[in-house]
């Protein structure tokens, strides 16, 4: 009954999150907001989540019952707060130094949808939407586990979870700072960055950030049905390989950067950051 509950209310919160941001980037003429909004939405998604479990634990007289892992519901939830704030904090910096100027994946869905985009592009809106939800599941299972806990206790899974948590987040924070750092230099404009992490894998931001889902599964290994959460890493490693990421960049980065860009992808791991190829 709380898993349906708490699926409700995320799918009532993910529509509305999404009809909003579609009303408030056909406003702005600006598609390339629901980037920020997706990130930060997982913010009240996993909080909402977390108050439907924790009123569940009280009876009729508001009497707590030890039924729940509060532990590691708050630390789970901790965890999605500070990675989905930092990350739309990011790309809110990004889109607002660029806007009115439309990130150029949203500019061509434009120009291939014609007299459709907006109804298309709203379908495209409530799928994010719907993708936040399944890809909430790791927490989700967290948040409903009724192992009792009533001392502030993390089990093995919950701490190996923690601690790949930190390594994606640094990891991420660090590669940001990189690239930041690379293209604030005016001599380096229309060159390829090829430094610190950038040297050993082309896309270490997307590393980074599939080894936070990975972390966010783990945790909820510990957690009766908890191996359901193995779903979100999987999905999100297919997406950032195989659909909108690597495929989406590295397609506008050769046809801005041409031949420099292939010789890039010769010599760099595309994904997992690992030593250079030689090449010839």
């Amino acid at each position: 009954m709380t898993l349906a509950l708490v699926t409700a209310a995320g799918l009532v919160f993910v529509v509305a999150e999404m009809t909003l941001t579609f009303l408030a980037a056909r406003r702005l003429n600006n598609f390339g907001i629901v980037d920020v909004v997706w990130s930060l939405g997982f913010t009240p998604l996993v909080w909402i989540a977390f108050a439907i479990a924790s009123l569940r634990t009280y009876d009729a007289k508001l009497n707590a019952h030890p039924e729940w892992n509060w532990p590691a519901a708050l630390t789970l939830s901790g965890l999605v707060t500070v990675w989905s704030v930092r990350l739309g904090s990011h790309l809110l910096v990004r889109v607002r130094s660029h806007h009115p100027v439309e990130d150029v994946r949203y500019a061509r869905l434009r120009q291939e949808w014609g007299s459709a985009t907006n109804r298309r592009m709203f379908g495209f809106f409530l799928l994010q939407g719907i993708l936040q939800l399944v890809l909430a599941t790791p927490w989700i299972m967290v948040l409903l586990d009724t192992t009792p806990a009533p001392t502030f206790r993390l089990s093995g899974c919950n701490l190996a979870g923690l601690s790949l948590w930190l390594v994606g987040i640094v990891g991420e924070s660090i590669v940001d700072r990189q690239l930041a750092r690379f293209r604030a230099n005016p001599i380096n404009r229309g060159r390829i960055c090829q430094v610190g992490l950038w040297n050993h894998s082309r896309h270490p931001n997307y590393f980074f950030e599939w080894i936070i889902w990975v972390a966010y599964a783990v945790f909820a290994l510990s957690s009766p049905w908890g191996w359901m959460g193995l779903l979100s890493p999987l999905l999100m490693g297919h997406f950032l390989i195989n659909v909108t990421g690597i495929p989406m960049t590295e397609a506008l980065s050769l046809q801005s950067k041409g031949e420099a860009y292939r010789e890039y992808q010769r010599t760099t791991s595309a994904f997992v950051p690992w030593f250079k190829r030689k090449v010839g």
